[in-house]
């Protein structure tokens, strides 16, 4: 028996992989009712694998060198992830503690400071309004949406996100809301449709500033919602509500004390802040070297433990959390089923290299919101613990009559 398959027969338990080799040799790696079979083009394959499988893997099979013949990229990595599931101290599980020095050095190392940031911002959210259009819901949506019902589509699921948030900022008509990380304009757009609130959105995306003004002038709303290209350190004066959705992964580990201070700085001292990110079950680790090569240079997925670590400093009070366990899996399905049908224009936009990158990057994110270490945190923040109502029963209602009041201006 070879040491590869020792080691994958050990590791390997959720299914079987028939290794088709660059000479023609095959070899039965792992156990498991579920079989795939795999195919190897050169012989520098398995030596990348064993020196850096997290990065490898990706790059091979985004090369066309690592081959799935009876399957997709989404089932090899099924089996790998569901053989090591972060609840029974899988692959996915951080179970070897950083020490100090080692988390400094990670944390100096990745500063965002504004032209860092916006570089990384426009490595990937600058390739062009047109690919994002193929794959998202109609209000380009590029976050975890919020499952009610799990037959439900991509439109229902990431409506419901948005009145679940914004349900949870206690919102009063007249109110000046800062959108960190705006995106495409959608949150902006929905919650003055909604709740009749003026909105200012914050990006450093040159691509979805256009996108998200022009969406607001379409919509009629322009004298209510502006977008501005800045960096929310930058920005003065304060504001009644604050939201950012998808933008706190790529503050950076560094950088959390003086986002959660600068929050502080804009919210007025009755203000409601929510935040919506990716986030770490257990002790955050460091960045996947596949993602932060090729698709979000300079993230960290928190922990919550990091992110109250960093609030409390600021003072800034955790009024409500909530986990999305299994969101954004849902999600991701769909953005993948979405890619995988316009695959021919894809192709054509960029390549088929491409292509397969985008693949495996929702794969990826599909397994390790399933079985992996990653889910979803919202967190409201306020400054005064007399800011809210004392239950959260106004959360339900107000996000039952936002949903109606969305289905009635469609």
């Amino acid at each position: 028996m070879s040491l590869l398959k020792k080691l994958a027969d050990k590791h390997l338990t959720s299914g079987t992989i028939r290794l088709v080799k660059p000479d023609g040799s095959e070899e039965t790696l792992g156990t498991g009712e579920r079989s795939l079979s795999v195919r190897l083009v050169d012989n520098g394959v398995l030596g990348e694998l064993a020196r850096n499988p997290r990065l490898a893997l990706g790059e091979t099979f985004m090369d066309g060198r690592l081959i799935i013949e009876d399957g997709s990229i989404l089932d090899l990595l099924e089996i790998v992830q569901k053989s090591n599931r972060w609840e029974d101290g899988g692959l996915g599980a951080t179970f070897i503690a950083r020490s100090n020095a080692l988390k400094k050095a990670q944390r100096w190392l990745r500063r965002n400071n504004p032209v860092t940031s916006r570089k990384n911002v426009a490595h990937h959210y600058d390739l062009g309004n047109d690919l994002y259009a193929l794959f998202l819901d109609e209000r380009r949506q590029y976050s975890c949406g919020y499952v009610t019902d799990e037959g439900a589509d991509l439109e229902k699921i990431q409506a419901d996100k948005l009145a679940h948030i914004a349900a949870k900022l206690y919102l009063r008509e007249g109110d000046h809301v800062l959108d960190i990380g705006s995106g495409w304009g959608g949150m902006a757009i929905y919650l003055h449709r909604v709740a009749g609130v003026k909105v200012t959105g914050v990006t450093l995306s040159v691509e979805q500033l256009d996108y998200a003004r022009k969406a607001a002038q379409k919509a009629g709303v322009s004298e209510h919602v502006r977008f501005e290209l800045t960096d929310y350190r930058s920005l003065t004066g304060t504001y009644d509500r604050i939201v950012s959705v998808g933008m706190f992964e790529h503050v950076g580990e560094a950088h959390y004390d003086e986002f959660y201070t600068t929050c502080r700085r804009l919210l007025k001292d009755d203000g409601v802040m929510l935040l919506h990110t990716i986030g770490k079950f257990g002790q955050a680790s460091g960045p996947d070297p596949f993602t932060d090569k090729y698709i979000f240079p300079g993230y960290h997925i928190p922990s919550l433990s990091q992110m109250v670590e960093a609030s409390e400093k600021a003072r800034l009070i955790s009024s409500d959390v909530e986990t999305l366990r299994l969101h954004y899996a849902h999600t991701l399905r769909h953005w993948l089923a979405h890619t995988e049908a316009n695959e021919a224009e894809i192709v054509r936009m960029h390549d088929e290299r491409f292509y397969r990158l985008w693949l495996y990057y929702l794969a990826g994110g599909v397994v390790m919101f399933e079985d992996g270490g990653a889910c979803n945190y919202q967190v409201q923040y306020v400054k005064d613990r007399r800011a809210l109502p004392i239950t959260r029963d106004y959360m339900a209602e107000t996000e039952k009559l936002y949903r109606q009041r969305d289905a009635e201006r469609a």
